[in-house]
């Protein structure tokens, strides 16, 4: 059976189930109907799903393609939840759930993986081991995202190496976006809550400001990147939100501060907990204030794994698509991806669509083309892997 009738093919039924999940999106840990829509078009390609649900729930799924010869287990992984985001409404298909919309093309990534797994069945006897296709449920939950869930269940038993792909509205039209090393930032959080005294605002002596604390951490912390970290390895330290009293003449009791910091070293990101530790005990005992600090770790930095990364180059280009390449900066966004390449070799690149608005906002948009891209890609990775990457 020729392979680029097979990808226009499966490119078609996957372009169709992406208008479907578009227009009925899922947040985090609720992707039930997804999971079931998913699993129905497995079950009517063939393709048996081996494992339905992590966490408890029943969200997100593997299924798994095995070839005719023997070989290594390479896992394909898509994201498949949405976001808490209002769609902007121009389209034939737009979200038909108030106040959730699929914003960051993780319809796409679930339609492109559905294809591959077409045309992986229909080219099955080619196939050298086997190939797990990871439907991933909760990518966008943060501290309670997917990714560990789905490590913690054990999905990673006897994978070999595991590749994914993120469609890309900020990046030219066509192109694969591909890094060896660090590929993207990783992403923690922190919360704090200063003590002080609360008063009426005419007698400032008589209390304890804890606003006042709050203004020297904003200068205390955002001097971490400059003062204590190595320039070579970009970081943020970002302040989100500080929150503290209601009333003009009121001197509050406390003041909140939250925000995120992102590493590109993982030597960096280790040393950040203690290093806010003792900026913030210590500015809260200069200005007469206590302070609980919760630094809470999420996502580690993103590595590609240099060898893997050099394979899907290699195989990109044998597809005739070396002129696509186009390798890409470092990022500070961050991906829960990153769990699975602290665990086995990992490959991550990005799909260019060029659509300009930007990931997470209501106007965001897909391109149909990119789903034939992904599903030619990724079927050829997946094909390849075997033959490349043999078993003693």
């Amino acid at each position: 059976m020729d392979m680029n009738d097979s990808v226009k093919r499966a490119s078609e039924m996957a372009t169709e189930l992406r208008h479907e999940l578009h227009l009925h999106p899922e947040l985090p840990w609720c992707e039930v109907e997804t999971t079931k829509k998913v699993a129905a078009k497995l079950a009517e390609l063939g393709v048996p799903v081996i494992k339905m649900g992590f966490k408890g729930t029943q969200c997100g799924l593997i299924a798994e393609i095995k070839g005719a010869k023997p070989g290594p287990v390479l896992m394909v992984r898509a994201d498949i939840d949405a976001l808490p985001v209002t769609e902007q409404k121009d389209l034939p298909y737009c979200s038909q759930t108030d106040g959730v919309m699929h914003a960051c093309g993780h319809d796409a990534h679930t339609a492109v993986l559905t294809g591959v797994a077409q045309v992986l069945k229909e080219h099955q006897d080619e196939i050298c081991g086997s190939v797990r296709l990871l439907f991933q449920p909760a990518e966008e939950a943060g501290p309670g995202s997917g990714a560990p869930a789905v490590v913690a269940d054990g999905a990673l038993e006897g994978v070999d190496a595991i590749i994914g792909e993120h469609v890309q509205s900020m990046q030219e039209a066509g192109t694969i976006g591909w890094k060896k090393g660090p590929f993207m930032a990783s992403a923690d959080t922190w919360d704090i809550v200063i003590h002080g005294k609360g008063g009426h605002g005419s007698r400032p002596h008589s209390s304890v400001n804890p606003m006042l604390c709050a203004a020297a951490l904003v200068q205390a912390l955002t001097a971490i990147v400059p003062q204590e970290t190595n320039a070579l390895y970009p970081t943020v330290v970002g302040i989100g939100a500080i929150k503290a009293g209601e009333a003009r003449n009121v001197i509050p009791e406390t003041c909140t501060m939250c925000g995120t910091v992102r590493c590109s070293n993982m030597d960096e990101r280790a040393a950040m907990p203690g290093r806010f530790e003792r900026i913030v005990k210590g500015t809260a005992a200069a200005w007469n204030c206590t302070a609980d600090l919760n630094y809470q770790m999420v996502y580690p930095v993103t590595v590609n794994d240099d060898d893997l990364t050099q394979w899907v180059l290699d195989v990109t280009k044998a597809e005739g698509l070396g002129d696509r390449l186009v390798e890409r900066e470092f990022a500070m966004g961050s991906e829960d991806f990153s769990y699975y390449g602290e665990k086995v070799p990992a490959a991550y690149i990005n799909l260019g669509m060029g659509t300009g608005a930007p990931h997470h906002s209501a106007g965001f948009r897909v391109d149909d083309a990119v789903i034939e891209l992904g599903v030619k890609l990724m079927s050829a990775l997946a094909l390849d892997y075997g033959k490349s990457h043999p078993k003693a």
